[in-house]
């Protein structure tokens, strides 16, 4: 059991990922000092990653699992044996930046109703650049596709600090997501059968289905290098984002809206996959086909699991749905950027 010294501890979760800790650590434990607990959660590395550490950086806490069942279990089973009042759950190919963290913690300590709260995340090999994978914060359509301020699908802004609010968002990326250890912990964590991919959309739903708040904090920055674990564009990758979206709908939604979103979705995702044939994507359609096969094949399972997250629906909060429809706000009315959307911002008051 690792017991912190100061309220916060900062988890990295690592498979292989010497190069990126030698990269990363440096900078990570010198802003560190008097502020935040490193622990390093090692999923089971063959490599001597876990020696490399416990030499070089003996001020980090070690947590070694025996076995690699991916990134939410890896959490799951690490974030037990840690005891603090907040985790950040940082990604090992993430560099933090100065005053990262202070930031963070100023709005988690603040705003006691706050489930977890995300930097703003930018492009490690383009600095200037949002990046993909949570970049000014995460928000939810009406059809239930996810987007992000500074990324909506295919592209990308550059950061010209039109983004340095703190604001109320649907959901927080995995990469740097501050939580509360206690909630986190209270609503399950990380779904472990999610495995990866959106499963801090899940996570993040489920905070705001017991009634409490998501937020960004663009006073703090952190760069993300991406696609070190599952690439973009990969058929795995688009194997989790057909089948865990239709996961996170089954497992969130209130009923009056699930009847209808979830076959609208497959319809939906049917057309994806037609568009996929037409341009010889065989891949893609591959992966969405394997995607839907496999939700119907486990149904009954994930349905269990709906039971056990609508137990926990308590005054649900809803800000951060977008009440439009962000495909046909892209596609069709060729609107690339957060700021061309009708979608009013709530701030965070002191």
């Amino acid at each position: 059991m690792v017991v912190c010294r100061h309220d916060t501890a900062v988890v990295v979760l690592s498979y292989h990922g010497k190069d990126l800790h030698q990269l990363f650590f440096p900078q990570l434990l010198l802003e560190a000092k008097n502020r935040y607990d490193v622990v390093l959660i090692d999923n089971a590395s063959t490599d001597d990653t876990y020696d490399y550490v416990k030499q070089q950086f003996p001020e980090v806490h070690l947590i070694r699992l025996d076995l690699n069942r991916g990134f939410a279990n890896g959490y799951y089973e690490g974030l037990k044996q840690i005891q603090a009042k907040y985790y950040v759950l940082l990604s090992a190919d993430f560099e933090i930046t100065t005053g990262w963290f202070q930031p963070l913690h100023l709005v988690m300590e603040k705003h006691p109703d706050l489930g977890a709260v995300q930097p703003k995340i930018k492009y490690y090999k383009d600095k200037s650049m949002f990046e993909y994978a949570g970049a000014g914060g995460g928000f939810i359509d009406r059809w239930g596709y996810l987007f992000c301020r500074g990324r909506i699908f295919f592209t990308l802004e550059k950061d010209e600090h039109q983004y340095d609010d703190t604001i109320e968002v649907f959901w927080a990326g995995g990469g740097c997501m501050f939580v509360r250890a206690e909630l986190y912990h209270e609503l399950g964590g990380l779904d472990r059968d999610v495995y990866a991919h959106m499963e801090e959309v899940d996570l993040c739903w489920r905070m705001k289905n017991a009634g409490y708040r998501i937020a960004y904090c663009g006073a703090s920055t952190v760069y993300h290098i991406g696609g070190s674990v599952i690439s973009y564009g990969s058929p795995q990758k688009i194997y989790y984002n057909y089948r865990n979206s239709l996961v996170l709908l089954l497992k969130n939604l209130p009923t009056n809206r699930l009847l209808w979103m979830l076959p609208f979705r497959l319809i939906l995702d049917g057309i994806s996959g037609a568009r996929a044939l037409l341009k010889g994507d065989f891949k893609e359609v591959k992966a969405i086909i394997k995607a839907h096969w496999h939700f119907f094949f486990k149904f009954s399972f994930w349905f269990k699991k709906r039971k056990e997250s609508q137990k926990l629906v308590q005054n649900p909060t809803l800000s951060g749905m977008y009440k439009g429809y962000i495909i046909l706000d892209y596609f069709l009315r060729k609107k690339k950027l957060f700021t061309e959307l009708d979608f009013k911002i709530v701030e965070l008051k002191d």
